[in-house]
């Protein structure tokens, strides 16, 4: 799993059960191949697990026979279509219900499986998931929230929004605040999360009204929310200690989020690059293999790959289109977890009762996600 307990928050202590994905086989720009590969390495580390399969029927069938950790345990779903990164969210919306991302998302909308997992086109798998499975009461925008390794116990921060709409007012940043805050509880156990807004500067005068209106209102639904507000962070408190939940627009939440793999991919090629310069460099890179090893793996976006979608009536888990077989295993372990947690339940308790100046909502609220103030 992406997170680093292996016990979940809130789980049913009366055994285990078996807990169905929903897959899109068809939108990575790897192919179905890569696809399969990574549920196989999810179905060898998660025994409770199954999944529900989308995509071209005869081709998914044999890839699965191929991968013994999957037998018994995967349905093969045929869909004719297949939702691309050029298709426009509008066209897939108007006739896109023979593709595989859409019977993906079907499959949660009609309780077949607890969790969507989709490598495809992030605009299209929003809008199709917004109108078929619906904002939760009180969203008016959902949100993408990914990990973000960094200094803190739990190894992670949370950011949000990363891309599912460039656009956000104060309250929509409050929003992201309460539904941050609820992924941090509960799938990383932070009882009560510190958020921070991301700005150019901590100053309080910094940034546009909306930040500032948006720093206002977070202050004063901390309380009720059960969270504390540090203020204004900056880019390089992202990793840090000092915070848990990061609250930002789309749009610079995407921009961050790609700089930063970027960045991620130069530095390990620069490392490389450095231990094979000269034999006295090759020798200390074996010497210190190990913590080389360690680094590189720690570093690696695969290992966190997979935003979700937070603020619908169902838990949707976007992976990197270009994931390879480690990266959909990430993914699918990380919407296996969200789904042991009972995770999109206690989201929709806090969103659809705290608010700022409710603070008896949001007591109760707190209570149904497990943590009492």
């Amino acid at each position: 799993m992406t997170a680093p307990s292996d016990t979940p928050v809130g789980a049913a202590t009366n055994g285990p059960r078996r807990i169905t994905i929903s897959v899109d086989a068809m939108g990575g720009d790897r192919g179905p191949a890569t696809v399969v590969a990574g549920l196989a390495l999810s179905a060898k580390q998660n025994p409770d697990i199954a999944f529900i399969l989308h995509g071209d029927g005869p081709e998914l069938d044999a890839l699965v026979k191929r991968r013994t950790a999957l037998e018994g345990r995967c349905e093969v779903r045929h869909a004719d279509g297949v939702v691309t990164m050029e298709d426009k969210p509008a066209q897939v919306l108007r006739s896109g219900k023979n593709t595989s991302m859409y019977s993906t998302i079907e499959a949660v909308r009609d309780h077949d499986a607890a969790v969507a997992v989709s490598c495809g086109n992030t605009g299209a798998l929003m809008v199709l998931s917004m109108m078929r499975l619906r904002k939760l009461e009180g969203v008016n925008r959902p949100a993408i929230a990914c990990y973000w390794p960094s200094r803190n116990p739990q190894g992670f921060n949370v950011l949000l929004d990363v891309g599912a709409d460039v656009r956000a007012d104060a309250t929509d940043l409050l929003q992201y605040a309460l539904m941050g805050c609820s992924y941090a509880r509960n799938s990383l156990d932070v009882t009560r999360p510190r958020v921070g807004l991301l700005n150019v500067g901590t100053e309080e005068h910094k940034g546009g009204s909306e930040i500032k209106a948006a720093a206002e209102l977070i202050a004063a639904a901390q309380e009720a929310g059960q969270f504390d507000f540090i203020g204004n962070v900056e880019g390089s408190d992202i990793p840090s200690d000092k915070v848990d939940v990061i609250v930002t627009d789309g749009f610079t939440g995407n921009v961050a989020l790609k700089t930063a793999e970027g960045t991620a991919r130069l530095f390990k090629d620069f490392f490389l690059e450095a231990f094979k310069a000269t034999p006295f460099a090759r020798l200390g890179a074996l010497l210190a293999y190990r913590q080389i090893k360690s680094l590189i793996t720690r570093t690696d976006p695969r290992h966190v790959n997979g935003g979700v979608f937070l603020g619908l009536n169902g838990t949707v888990v976007k992976s990197h289109g270009g994931a390879d077989a480690t990266g959909i295993a990430a993914a699918v372990n990380l919407a296996f977890d969200l789904a042991r947690h009972d995770f999109n339940h206690r989201l929709a308790a806090r969103v659809a009762s705290v608010a700022a100046s409710d603070p008896l909502h949001a007591a109760a609220a707190a209570d149904a996600e497990g943590h009492t103030p």
